[in-house]
């Protein structure tokens, strides 16, 4: 007959099974969304992480068969050694990152220690409940299971929409290890008949320290974040944060001629410096506004730079901005970095601004408009890169566009990434628009691109409009506008496939690009 200090040990146990769980599944997505984050390339990180992790499962599963004659023991070494790997994770992989240039064999090496790790759980747990109440292996193997599936699910869903925004990535992981902690004390309490006299002292001495270390961790990770974020940029960071979509930073520097640099960086790629930016906005926006240009779309765009371009024109009726991240429009309307250079346009009573994705709003936008100003970060992951597919200029073309309307796209680095950037103007063609690609200098980005185009077979004229705004634009005039549609022979037009949502070909065009730079 089973008493009841054994059912109460075994309702232990099935806990203990559901809170590993939910604590592996966070450690896996902590990787996967640092990954995504630091590197970009959400595909290959997600594919690295689950299948070293999952195969290094089935190795933990073996070696937990050497661990059967101490499960106790074993369990709560287990159990603290991956509140140490676990919980100390993300902050590993953030030096390894900043510090190191390691990050890769560093993801490796960790990953496949979790797995390990994780996979040895469940088979030792089976071992201790089959030793509390001999039920039939396949009974006890079940309601492990089943456990084990209820723990993801909180998992998975507690990492998102608690962990993040109360703690973020590198102090989640931490109170996450804590919870592995306190799931090994409490099966090691409960069971402590089951163990010698200095068996009971060593784990809990380590269990003990372990926990010490990660709430001394939990105390410094603050300080922590902020050297390693300042490592990985050049200048003095003056503002940083991370939303719900990606990590945000802006620095601050003088320039050689002494006037402030301002940069804004989205998970680490560069978006704008205040030195050159208007050369990459006046070319962006201005040959589109060549026409009417009552209403005009911008997506993208959050910081604004384009906006107070659009709205140099007195003719301009209104314009609507859609920008994903409410994060970035806080920034662009709060900082005065940032209003000073966008010269506050969001602010502007003809302006509209829509917090959303733009592949959904203009699925069902509300208006067509005279110019499309597509203004997104570089294709880099399939978040991006949906907004240069066959698809989204599709539905541009046909649901957003008036008649005689323009569509602008900024394309990339014709020089770094050639293959990329003429796969833009691949796609555009095969979303039924005549585009005419041209490019700047712009000397933090170097050789930048940009497409313009129209429905229909014939691509636009490059020009510039007639009356030109006012104040006169800083870089860009017919002249320059002229020549910014000649390419050389090394970076012009070559025979590269579009890209759809189905075969999204724009992500590997862009890495074999950079990879070298």
């Amino acid at each position: 007959m089973t008493t009841t200090g054994d059912r109460r040990f075994r309702a232990v146990l099935f806990t203990a099974a559901f809170a590993c769980a939910a604590c592996g599944l966070v450690y896996e997505l902590a990787l996967i969304t640092l990954g995504s984050h630091l590197i970009g390339n959400t595909i290959h990180q997600t594919s690295v992480v689950l299948s070293v992790l999952v195969f290094c499962m089935g190795i933990g599963s073996l070696l937990a068969k050497r661990l059967r004659h101490r499960p106790l023991t074993a369990f709560m070494a287990i159990e603290a050694a991956l509140a140490l790997v676990g919980g100390f994770s993300v902050l590993a992989l953030y030096a390894a990152f900043a510090w190191l240039d390691l990050y890769q064999p560093a993801l490796l090496v960790i990953s496949a220690a979790v797995g390990t790790l994780i996979g040895a759980e469940i088979p030792v747990l089976v071992t201790l409940v089959h030793e509390v109440r001999a039920d039939h292996p396949g009974d006890v193997a079940a309601d492990l299971f089943a456990a084990d599936s209820v723990g993801a699910l909180v998992g998975g869903l507690a990492f998102p929409f608690l962990l993040l925004p109360v703690f973020g990535q590198i102090q989640g992981a931490l109170v996450v290890g804590g919870v592995n902690v306190a799931a090994a004390a409490v099966v090691g309490v409960l069971g402590r008949r089951a163990l010698r006299v200095r068996a009971r002292w060593a784990g809990g001495a380590t269990l003990v320290g372990v926990l010490g270390l990660l709430v001394v961790a939990m105390v410094l990770a603050g300080r922590f974040e902020i050297s390693a974020r300042q490592a990985l940029y050049d200048d003095p960071i003056v503002a940083a944060q991370r939303s719900d979509y990606q990590d945000i930073v802006m620095t601050e520097s003088l320039s050689i001629g002494g006037r402030p640099d301002v940069r804004l960086f989205l998970n680490g790629d560069l978006q704008f410096s205040s030195i050159d930016e208007y050369r990459y906005h006046e070319a962006l926006v201005h040959p589109a506004m060549a026409g009417t240009h009552r209403r005009v779309l911008v997506l993208g765009g959050g910081d604004g730079l384009a906006l107070r371009e659009v709205l140099r024109y007195p003719d301009v009726d209104e314009v609507t901005l859609v920008e994903l991240d409410p994060a970035v429009l806080r920034l662009a309307r709060e900082d005065r970095r940032l209003t000073s250079l966008n010269e506050r346009s969001l602010a502007d009573p003809r302006v509209t601004v829509v917090q959303g994705d733009a592949f959904s709003w203009v699925r069902t936008a509300p208006d067509r408009f005279d110019v499309v100003i597509a203004d997104f970060p570089d294709p880099e992951d399939p978040a991006t890169a949906k907004l240069y597919s066959v698809e989204f200029y599709g539905v541009v073309s046909h649901r957003v566009l008036a008649p005689g309307g323009r569509l602008v796209v900024q394309g990339g680095s014709p020089y770094f990434a050639a293959d990329a950037f003429w796969s833009i103007a691949a796609t555009l063609r095969e979303a039924g628009l005549a585009p005419r690609p041209y490019h700047a200098d712009v000397p933090s980005f170097g050789d930048w691109g940009f497409l313009l185009a129209i429905p229909g077979a014939e691509p636009p004229v490059l020009r510039l409009p007639d009356p030109r705004p006012e104040p006169p634009l800083r870089y860009l005039n017919s002249e320059v506008l002229q020549a910014a549609g000649v390419f050389p022979p090394d970076r012009g037009p070559r025979p590269v496939e579009p890209s759809t949502l189905n075969r999204p070909r724009i992500l590997d065009y862009e890495r074999k690009g950079w990879k070298d730079y």
